[in-house]
């Protein structure tokens, strides 16, 4: 962390005899394992927790962006046991007992959320003791993402500096992985950082039409016939579910257990939860969304590339979209070279709710805000980006009575920064998850500073 922006107050030989070779496997099986060990070990975050608040603070002469009303120049917050209790205008005598922060004019923005991720499920893709992200079998409610988040990732502080301070944890692989998890960026264990153990069920809706990819060597017949399957086994374990509903629970199934949140009630009730369908085509978009309102469930689209074709139904059913990032290619060869870039901007327009998720692999869920500022590069309007990461994302989530904005009552859980957090110059040097204040140093802070080091001892630069 830049101090310097911080507001006032980290070998054998081939023809050995036969046991001489079996030794040698023993070693290299040895060696194998030894390594793996060593990359899970330094796959961790040795950094401190944060404690929990202990002493009210407010926070002065900032730029206050509540994303909840108008932005609120030279303002004042003040938060107390992880809540904020008042935001103002203007200046404001604290007492003796508050720590009082002069942000020195700089902005205030609720911690950016990210929407859908396998942050804290995975680690290094080479490691498989360090993948979490899929469970054995094809349709595995029972799965819940947090117990297997390791709060040690290196990757939560490395994403948490870029002021991502909440993020989801999406089971991956097979028709239903498992149930997602709504998680702080910072605790001691899952069951600290956890916000939502159980935020509702994931589902990946199958490619409705054959692939003519080059990779897709089944002829189409296969293809419809597997795709069959697979929406077969989607409505049968739901079907299998409501039958367990309606049975009064007995005998005891774990898997259909797990899906009655998702559910309808017996008398007609709202599920408690959403389900988020991974569906990007438009005929997918189309048969998702319909058997999932025939059910009564509460459907999320995750990906949503051809949402814009699907605009009537969506509305009709006030169905959201988590886009899945703009960092990315058309999704047809004759479609427009921006049509990734102003999906947010067809759907604002649409009337159609959306937030901001990422498209990239776990390790660049930093760049979560920079899929937004492209969307704004392109005419989204500035506010509707921030609001993107922020609000929109908590109110798809339904957590907005917690976060996504900045108002009295809410989690003090927000970035201090010298800019917007969708410019890549913008340096959060401030942040608070619940009121406490959490370390911006990461492995890449480290790295940053060891060479800026040794560019010091060459005499090549020096300090700021």
């Amino acid at each position: 962390m830049n101090t310097n922006n911080t507001p006032n107050e980290r070998s054998s030989m081939a023809h050995n005899k036969p046991h001489n070779s079996v030794t040698r496997t023993f070693r290299l099986v040895s060696s194998i394992i030894a390594l793996g060990a060593a990359s899970t070990v330094s796959a961790q975050d040795l950094g401190h927790k944060a404690p929990a608040q202990s002493t009210p603070i407010a926070i002065t002469n900032a730029t206050i962006h509540t994303m909840a009303g108008p932005t609120i120049e030279n303002g004042y917050i003040q938060f107390e046991d992880g809540k904020i209790v008042d935001i103002g205008e203007g200046e404001r005598v604290f007492t003796a007992v508050h720590r009082v922060i002069d942000a020195e004019g700089r902005h205030i923005y609720p911690g950016l959320i990210s929407p859908a991720s396998q942050l804290g499920l995975i680690e290094i893709n080479s490691v498989r003791q360090t993948d979490d992200r899929n469970e054995v079998g094809n349709t595995t409610p029972e799965v819940l993402a947090c117990v297997a988040v390791n709060p040690d990732s290196t990757l939560i502080p490395v994403t948490r500096a870029n002021g991502i301070l909440t993020f989801t944890s999406f089971p991956t692989r097979g028709a239903i992985p498992g149930r997602i998890s709504i998680m702080s960026a910072d605790g001691w264990t899952w069951k600290d950082m956890a916000i939502e153990e159980d935020a509702g069920l994931a589902i990946n809706w199958p490619s409705m039409r054959p692939s003519n990819n080059w990779w897709a060597d089944e002829p189409d017949a296969k293809q419809l016939e597997r795709i069959a399957e697979r929406l077969s086994e989607i409505d049968e374990i739901f079907q299998q579910a409501i039958s367990y509903r309606d049975s009064g629970q007995s005998p005891r199934d774990v898997r259909l257990e797990a899906m009655l949140g998702v559910l309808p009630g017996a008398e007609g009730e709202d599920p408690a939860n959403p389900v988020f369908i991974s569906a990007n085509d438009v005929d997918q978009i189309n048969a998702a969304v319909t058997w999932a309102v025939d059910l009564g469930l509460r459907p999320v689209i995750v990906g949503g590339n051809d949402a814009p074709l699907c605009a009537e139904l969506l509305r009709m059913h006030d169905i959201p979209v988590i886009i899945s990032g703009t960092q990315r290619f058309p999704k047809r060869n004759d479609s427009p070279h921006d049509a990734a870039y102003t999906l947010p901007i067809e759907l604002t327009e649409l009337g159609i709710r959306w937030c901001m998720g990422t498209n990239d692999d776990t390790a660049h869920e930093r760049n979560l805000p920079y899929n937004a500022a492209k969307a704004v590069a392109f005419g989204l309007d500035h506010e509707q980006g921030i609001k993107g990461l922020t609000i929109n994302t908590a109110e798809i989530l339904e957590i907005d009575d917690r976060l996504g904005s900045l108002e009295p009552g809410k989690h003090a859980t927000f970035i201090v920064t010298n800019g917007s957090p969708l410019e890549m110059t913008t340096n959060p040097v401030m942040a608070f998850i619940e009121g406490k204040e959490i370390s911006l140093e990461s492995k890449q802070s480290d790295l940053a500073e060891k060479y800026r080091e040794k560019y010091r001892q060459l005499g090549i630069t020096r300090d700021n």
